[in-house]
């Protein structure tokens, strides 16, 4: 109880109070993988962790954060690469993953940066305000009291990057399945009729309202307080440090990179170049290393 009294004093203290803040907040990226529903399932564990290892610079990541009052720019921390390891899937991942992105809170703007198959778009969108569902549940995040949060997020089904695979069929669904295609010719599995995109998942906060400004990683935002962690999915972005009005930050400016398009338009761009790898690999093209390069 004393801790929300004491937390609705902050809220109250800030109520009409105008003030001017700048910082810099540090987030390290966690993805975890269900590795026994991941690739063949014939796998050993063996097999699985030495993927799992070759996996952990993707799905381990440090963000860094730039904001003031109203503006916000997210991106990933450089770091130099000790291989070229991943391949083809470390390609098609960065494909469904954002870069840059710049938020402004007052004129409702995100402009994302996004690279895909090697080619350079910029994203000019307004920004989507979650409905929020604020709790009474609070903990400490550092030298931060943080307030629980919770949101609905509608996903798109090009987006990949939540992709996750299917549930296996039952040995009733197999049987039936074998049924109906014994009399037919085998054909080669698409591999992306083995993976599905969920239509929803839940978004969990914790913002702190000791540091007053509506913004936090990436697209997110719009509490009374600066997000500390979130959890989307498989993903938790956990703030690390924080430097509050800091002497030397960089200058948070929109990104000018890529070609400017809008959400629509980009998805619409991601659907037909799925659409037409997905062909591409029915014919056996992909398989052979054939097929149209984007853009060409």
């Amino acid at each position: 109880m004393k801790k929300l009294f004491l937390l609705l004093l902050v809220f109250y203290s800030f109520t009409g109070i105008s003030q001017s803040i700048s910082g810099i907040a540090y987030y390290e990226s966690k993805t975890t993988i269900d590795m026994d529903n991941f690739g063949r399932r014939d796998m050993t564990e063996a097999m699985k962790k030495q993927i799992a290892d070759r996996m952990k610079s993707m799905l381990e990541k440090t963000y860094i954060l730039t904001f003031n009052n109203n503006e916000s720019i997210y991106k990933e921390e450089e770091k130099l690469e000790a291989g070229a390891g991943g391949g083809g899937f470390r390609m098609m991942m960065s494909s469904f993953t954002p870069g840059e992105q710049y938020k402004n809170i007052e004129t409702n703007q995100i402009l994302e940066e996004r690279e895909f198959f090697g080619k350079q778009f910029l994203i000019n969108d307004t920004i989507t305000n979650l409905q929020w569902e604020v709790g009474k549940e609070s903990k400490q995040i550092g030298q931060y009291l943080a307030i629980k949060a919770t949101a609905i997020k509608q996903v798109d089904p090009n987006d990949f990057s939540m992709a996750r695979r299917r549930r296996p069929p039952s040995e009733s669904e197999e049987k039936k399945e074998g049924e109906e295609v014994k009399d037919s010719i085998p054909k080669e599995r698409d591999p992306m009729d083995e993976i599905e995109v969920p239509k929803e998942v839940t978004v969990t906060a914790w913002f702190t309202p000791q540091i007053p400004v509506k913004t936090g990683p990436g697209e997110y935002g719009g509490l009374p307080g600066l997000i500390l962690e979130l959890n989307i999915d498989r993903t938790t972005l956990l703030c690390s440090k924080i430097v509050l009005n800091p002497k030397e930050a960089d200058k948070i400016a929109p990104p000018e990179k890529g070609k400017e398009v809008s959400r629509e338009e980009y998805n619409k761009i991601v659907k037909e170049k799925t659409e037409e790898m997905r062909e591409n690999f029915r014919r056996g093209d992909g398989r052979r290393g054939g097929g149209r390069r984007f853009g060409g």
